[in-house]
């Protein structure tokens, strides 16, 4: 008989998505609605609602929950909107974006999280799972109201900006200069994109993301 995990999906709610300054009751309708132990190995259902980033495969997690909801949270989805999820891994992000936009492109490098995604979100409506270079972002079914980036990069490459819709939104979390993680918004208006910071936040690092080496004269 599988464990029942609903009252630790309310307790990460109430204990760590709430506190957080999430108060959009569709972000947390989403999140209620998600069965986040869905996603992880069957080994790590137990501690699938821990505010820490879960692993689900060799240096892949999901995301914090607070700083994912917060992000989405940011992303101000609705139905009118098609997403971009980068690097969903088992699919996580891309399920609770896909309670309230349109539809959700999740976008994965590594061929065993792709198939892990596409059975954990079978039954999820309106989610299409494709495997490709996550910095070169899925420019087949651009351009995106939003982007997601699920995990931190130490920056947002053009090839992802450049897929934004006129009123797109980006959330990432990007490594400053000091080696901390800033949450950041980004906005495509008039074909130009400008970011703010919004809060400080410490996940895992994306893989594919890797600061460009630069020449030193």
């Amino acid at each position: 008989m599988a464990a029942d995990y609903s009252a630790a999906r309310v307790n990460m709610i109430e204990g760590q998505i709430r506190p957080n300054k999430v108060t959009d009751p569709f972000v947390v309708e989403a999140f209620l609605a998600i069965p986040r132990e869905r996603f992880v190995p069957e080994a790590l259902a137990g501690v699938a609602y821990v505010d820490e980033d879960v692993p689900v495969s060799p240096g892949r997690y999901l995301m914090e929950p607070m700083v994912l909801a917060r992000l989405v949270q940011e992303l101000a989805l609705s139905r009118a909107d098609k997403v971009l999820a980068v690097g969903v891994a088992t699919g996580y992000a891309a399920a609770v974006m896909a309670e309230m936009a349109g539809s959700v492109v999740a976008l994965e490098s590594d061929g065993a999280l792709v198939e892990a995604a596409r059975k954990a979100l079978a039954g999820v409506a309106g989610v299409t799972v494709v495997q490709g270079d996550l910095a070169a972002g899925h420019a087949a079914k651009a351009p995106y109201g939003a982007i997601l980036i699920d995990g931190s990069v130490s920056e947002v490459p053009a090839s992802l900006l450049d897929q934004l819709a006129e009123g797109g939104r980006l959330v990432a979390v990007v490594i400053n200069a000091a080696g901390l993680g800033e949450a950041r918004y980004y906005r495509k208006v008039g074909g130009v994109v400008s970011h703010r910071v919004m809060f400080d936040a410490a996940v895992r690092p994306l893989p594919g993301f890797e600061r460009r080496a630069e020449f030193v004269f």
